[in-house]
């Protein structure tokens, strides 16, 4: 079959003239000056303080492009803390703090790091059913026609490699929203490497979570899962995005952690926002609200 030609461009692209440059500039003190630096290969000048509009703009498109390109059109969102690993490892650190505080007795500290390192290992079951969740979504999407729901998370460790990993057991992409922080931070071994992407700015990060998000389902989690639950919810509360089931995964533990009724009773949220989400306890009930809140032929 004859190869089909490339469309004619009358200029140069990008990477034409950077390539360009980089050859056939001659040096001189002109040339070296890093005012003669192509903008756009220009780090420093990307990175001045009066450049963030254009970085916000970069961290928008780049994800969404790259996204467009590997036809993902719908997601399901994993939020969890990166702090709940699975049970083997939630048993062996707790084993470390045990004998630490065994070390040194009358050390507060290690106390409070044993009881901490139990209530862990008691939640460690999440890891187990956002794995679960993450396979469920993917074989059940590869069984329907049409049907083109891509599992996606912080990217990060606990519940969201877990939900990564239950995809991955299934061969299916799935996606990891990294973002850098202070600490150390890498993505998990479990996203597919092409849909693995880097934050700077949380805000964008936020927005691409639920631009192709179909539902949302919350483990339990810290502050980081708090703030991704809550602005997603104040979202629907405003129309400010269509409506999509949230799913609350661990009754007991969000019913601790929230008093929903109390804010309803002060009159601080209407009872109708309690509509906006629901309770769910293993992964089969959240997969079987996900897939019956929408006909795939339909959506995709």
């Amino acid at each position: 079959m004859p190869q089909s030609k490339q469309p004619f461009k009358r200029f140069p692209s990008a990477q034409e003239d950077a390539h360009a440059s980089s050859i056939y500039t001659p040096p001189c003190p002109q040339t070296d000056s890093p005012s003669y630096r192509l903008s756009y290969t220009d780090s420093d000048f990307i990175m001045r303080d009066e450049l963030r509009p254009v970085r916000l703009q970069l961290e928008l498109m780049k994800p969404e492009l790259l996204q467009q390109e590997h036809g993902i059109k719908a997601t399901v969102v994993v939020f969890g803390g990166s702090r709940v690993p699975q049970e083997e490892t939630a048993q062996q650190r707790l084993k470390e703090a045990e004998k630490m505080a065994e070390n040194d007795p009358a050390n507060e500290i290690f106390r409070k790091r044993v009881a901490s390192a139990r209530r862990v290992l008691a939640k460690s079951h999440y890891y187990e059913e956002a794995r679960k969740l993450g396979k469920i979504i993917s074989e059940t999407c590869h069984a329907r026609t049409g049907c083109k729901l891509v599992v996606i998370t912080g990217g990060g460790p606990g519940i969201m490699e877990a939900a990564n990993r239950g995809a991955s057991d299934a061969d299916a992409k799935t996606i990891g929203l990294n973002i850098v922080l202070p600490h150390e931070q890498a993505p998990n071994p479990y996203i597919t490497p092409e849909l693995s992407f880097q934050f700077h700015y949380f805000s964008i990060r936020k927005m691409h979570f639920l631009m192709r998000a179909q539902a949302l389902v919350a483990f339990p989690g810290g502050f980081g899962t708090l703030d991704e639950l809550f602005e997603t919810l104040t979202l629907i509360q405003t129309k400010k995005i269509k409506p999509l089931p949230v799913l609350l995964f661990g009754r007991q533990f969000w019913e601790k952690l929230i008093n929903f009724d109390f804010l309803v009773e002060e009159g601080v949220i209407a009872p109708e926002d309690l509509d906006i989400f629901q309770f769910v306890d293993t992964a089969e009930e959240a997969g079987r609200i996900i897939f019956d809140s929408f006909n795939a032929d339909d959506k995709y």
